[in-house]
């Protein structure tokens, strides 16, 4: 059972994960494994200090993800690194016309979910992917792949058949001979064989571009800001504001620094880069503040709604909770970066032999920080179909065993695809009818506590759609 796996990689959660999970199952253990990529972070092999300022770069994971990776052993390498979990979250609309507010108290949870650094979820992966496997060093290739040959029955058009060979050293001789593998070709001269390739190598997939598997998606006419802001206090609630260009998120990334994500026209984004630090500052704080329309106040609504749900009985913690202004910021204290925003979905997430994960086969708008947890969970199932094809004596790289992971993962990926698109359309409109119709939707889902908690379950990973119930 000497399978090689071979991960390319933009995107390191995705792939790190997955070679983790295929070398912690039992069924999978002894599946060899090799990644290559030349990203010099692979050599890290020691704890990110807590006293250095966060890096723009952060994720927010979610809860079932946390408790995956407490199962895999990752956890406790994060909660050495810096990280920040988040109880409480507030969204609100410019118009002044209505906020939510969200408690993980609602749920009977801890936490809402956890901001943690890239770096620091990368570094963890990889650590706890060292206490794995023994020759480690064997396994990450610090090369990039130049070309990918599939067999000549792989039935992908485009691809260039291979000649029947005999197999490469370091092949035990009872795997298939390299003509029914896949040649990969590195720029350091040397060729690998693999029964299955995983592009987990970004929204630029090479791996998918060489496979002709097609996409579907656009360009979103926004680009996104990311940089960390310091407080002269902790900051311990996600908060998100609707502007007329688009969200503004401040994140807590622990200690008295948060990170902000704001989407902007790609003109504004450059404006904002150039700005003085000074005037950067001043424009979050109004952009969080009373910039581009007044604070939501109580109305006749909110009393009504109030009054008729609280008398249903069972009301969410968070519901009686007022407005509240955010955290102003001090400083900025990295650099500021800006990144164009796009939706893409691949039509096909498998071929024979190949499986793409994470943002090789889907990207999403960061509006709700989604994407990260879209790719963790790709990754876990593909292990899993992994594990169950071996336990059957199947062929890895089978595509009707890998179709089983794409049916399973482009559900829940479209679904939260379409409906994180949806709201970026309604929130990036400003008319009339529009905003009150909006203001409406956060009412609802401040004073209708089942619908309060079907919310948080979906963006928690518990539950897959946000339905009344």
């Amino acid at each position: 059972m000497c399978s090689t796996l071979l991960s390319l990689v933009e995107a390191w959660w995705a792939w790190l994960l997955l070679v983790h999970c295929v070398a912690n199952m039992p069924l999978t253990k002894n599946l060899r494994v090799a990644i290559i990529d030349s990203n010099p972070a692979l050599k890290s092999r020691n704890y990110l200090t807590k006293s250095s300022i966060p890096d723009s770069r952060v994720s927010t994971v979610t809860p079932a993800t946390i408790s995956f990776f407490k199962d895999i052993g990752v956890w406790e390498h994060v909660q050495q690194q810096r990280h920040a979990f988040f109880g409480k979250m507030q969204v609100w609309d410019y118009t002044g016309l209505g906020y939510t507010r969200y408690n993980a108290k609602d749920v009977g949870k801890e936490y809402l979910g956890c901001v943690v650094e890239n770096k620091v979820l990368c570094n963890s992966l990889l650590l706890r992917l060292q206490e794995e496997l023994d020759d480690i060093e064997n396994v990450i290739y610090p090369t990039r792949l130049v070309s990918l040959t599939f067999p000549s029955k792989s039935k992908q058009a485009g691809m260039k058949p291979t000649s029947s060979e005999p197999l490469s050293a370091g092949h035990s001789t009872e795997e298939l001979h390299r003509s029914n593998l896949v040649k990969l070709d590195l720029s350091d001269g040397r060729s690998l064989y693999s029964k299955l390739v995983i592009g987990a190598d970004g929204s630029k997939s090479n791996v998918r571009q060489i496979a002709g598997i097609k996409t579907t998606g656009w360009n979103y006419p926004q680009s996104a800001i990311i940089c960390t802001v310091e407080h002269v206090m902790e900051n311990d609630c996600a908060w998100q504001r609707f502007l007329p260009s688009g969200p503004i998120a401040l994140l807590p990334i622990g200690d008295n620094f948060s990170n902000i994500v704001w989407t902007m026209s790609p003109e504004e984004s450059l404006r904002h880069k150039s700005m003085s630090p000074e005037e950067f500052v001043m424009s979050v704080n109004r952009a969080l503040d009373f910039g581009y329309g007044p604070h939501p106040r109580p109305n006749a609504l909110d009393h009504f709604m109030e009054k008729f749900f609280s008398g249903t009985g069972n009301t969410a913690a968070s519901t009686k909770e007022s407005f509240e202004v955010p955290p102003k910021a001090t400083g900025v204290v990295s650099e500021r970066m800006a990144f164009p925003l796009s939706l893409m979905h691949s039509h096909d997430y498998v071929s024979k032999r190949l499986a793409l994960v994470g943002d090789a086969a889907h990207t999403v708008h960061p509006l709700a920080g989604q994407g990260v947890n879209l790719g963790f969970g790709d990754a876990a199932a593909l292990a899993k179909v992994i594990a169950e094809g071996v336990s059957v004596g199947s062929d890895v790289g089978d595509l009707t065993l890998l179709q089983r992971y794409e049916k399973d993962r482009k559900a829940a990926n479209v679904a939260m695809t379409a409906v994180l698109d949806g709201f970026q359309k309604i929130y990036s409109v400003d008319f009339g009818p529009l905003n009150v119709a909006r203001a409406a939707a956060f009412h609802g889902a401040q004073y209708i506590s089942p619908l309060k908690r079907n919310i948080i379950s979906f963006a928690m990973g518990d539950t897959k759609w946000p339905i009344f119930s």
